[in-house]
């Protein structure tokens, strides 16, 4: 870590000097590049191979997401254990293992074999995304963790409107093999990059001395005896049941309340998209000066206000509109996140609070997901969405405490 002698809050130019963010970001650019080549040219693969087959294509999203409620608490639990940088190295060598044996089997044997590649992916990435969040919690300054966050953040807000079309082109221009050659060679690129962080300390700590059940239990202890972390798990439930309300409801938005064809669903997505680049920009501006708690706040209120207006709106600029709003809003919600889980959390249990609260986030999604459509048939699209904001109301009245706790803090630092 860099101290700051001169006094002067360190700021984005010290960031761009930690050797740690910049390889993170470097390897996060070469993963999401991976990733996106993988979901969208399987996603057509599968669609060209089983004409659109509606269970084919739901596999696809069953082979991304089931791992996270699987695999997120355990691949926590062994991030604790296991050396940072020596975990993600393997994790993406392994992918890219997994990614040519695929390769292989389509070249000799049976296109369904194309599913392995996502589960093995996103299996290993549970392993490897909170070794990542270990390492910015032990070599970034806490003063520029936020902002180290925003600038991650950013990377992926880029993807979501680029990662669609370069999926797309190469699938569409080189075919599956090309494609799944792509994402082979990102993920080895990311593992060299990675092989640039400074070496791992030894480390210290119960893993040598518990159990691997033993430290699962300490894991939740630890969240239960942390009022930040239980807050925010209670928040990490609410949000996910309010974006589960509406997440499959976008086009009966498009074709029912504004009475539009379903291909303009696309332009819905581009608003939201576009909102989220320009708010990645915007957070990394403000990143130093608001509290955590606050963002995350910020992110919550224009998300209601947008699921209010996108309810009751019947114009496709209004509507539009507030999907923007709820975009260039969506990185306060991830950077308040990520920070708040880096700043309530000692190093060693890192690991172990990611596999928490992300399954509590999708589990709470993946319930109202499947009700949303029976929701549906019983009310209307503009109850839905209103419902979803309550609850996204909610969710910011449980970072209240929390909001007050850091105000009081400020306060009797100013005192000093």
């Amino acid at each position: 870590m860099t101290e700051n002698t001169a006094g002067v809050k360190p700021g984005m130019g010290d960031l761009l000097k930690n050797r740690v963010v910049l390889v993170i970001m470097l390897s996060s650019l070469f993963l999401q590049i991976g990733i996106w080549v993988r979901n969208y040219s399987i996603l057509l693969f599968v669609v060209d191979k089983t004409h659109q087959n509606p269970v084919a294509v739901s596999l696809i999203s069953v082979a991304e997401f089931v791992p996270i409620f699987l695999f997120s608490f355990i691949g926590g639990t062994f991030a604790d254990r296991w050396l940072p940088k020596r975990t993600m190295v393997w994790c993406d060598l392994l992918s890219a293992v997994s990614i040519f044996v695929v390769l292989l089997a389509l070249m000799f044997g049976s296109w369904k074999v194309i599913f392995f590649a996502t589960l093995v992916s996103s299996i290993l990435s549970q392993f490897s995304q909170p070794s990542g969040m270990k390492l910015f919690k032990l070599h970034v300054p806490e003063e520029l963790v936020q902002l180290g966050m925003s600038l991650y953040q950013t990377i992926f807000a880029l993807f979501m409107i680029l990662g669609p079309i370069l999926g797309t082109f190469v699938y569409q221009h080189f075919g599956i093999k090309t494609a799944i050659a792509i994402m082979g060679i990102a993920f080895i690129c990311s593992a060299a990059v990675l092989l640039m962080l400074p070496p791992d300390r030894k480390l210290e700590g119960p893993a040598s001395k518990t159990t691997l059940m033993e430290e699962m239990k300490n894991g939740f202890l630890y969240v239960k005896d942390s009022k930040s972390l239980t807050l925010l798990g209670a928040c990490f439930l609410v949000a996910g049941l309010a974006i589960g309300l509406t997440q499959p409801l976008g086009v009966f938005l498009i074709t029912q309340q504004l009475g539009l064809p379903k291909e303009m669903l696309q332009w819905l997505m581009a608003a939201f998209g576009i909102g989220m680049i320009l708010g990645g920009g915007l957070t990394l501006a403000v990143a130093k000066k608001a509290a955590p708690q606050l963002l995350l706040a910020m992110g919550l209120a224009a998300s209601a206000i947008g699921f209010i207006t996108m309810g009751m709106s019947t114009v496709l600029w209004l509507t539009l509109l507030a999907q923007f709003i709820s975009g260039l809003f969506m990185p306060c919600i991830q950077i308040g996140i990520n920070t708040m889980i880096l700043q309530n959390t000692e190093e060693a249990f890192i690991g172990r609070v990611n596999g928490i609260l992300n399954p509590l986030f999708m589990g709470a999604m993946v319930v109202t997901m499947s009700i949303a459509g029976w929701l549906k048939s019983l009310t209307t699209i503009t109850l839905i969405y209103e419902l979803a904001a309550i609850l996204l109301i909610i969710g910011i009245l449980t970072l209240v405490p929390l909001i007050k706790s850091v105000k009081i803090k400020r306060a009797t630092r100013k005192e000093a």
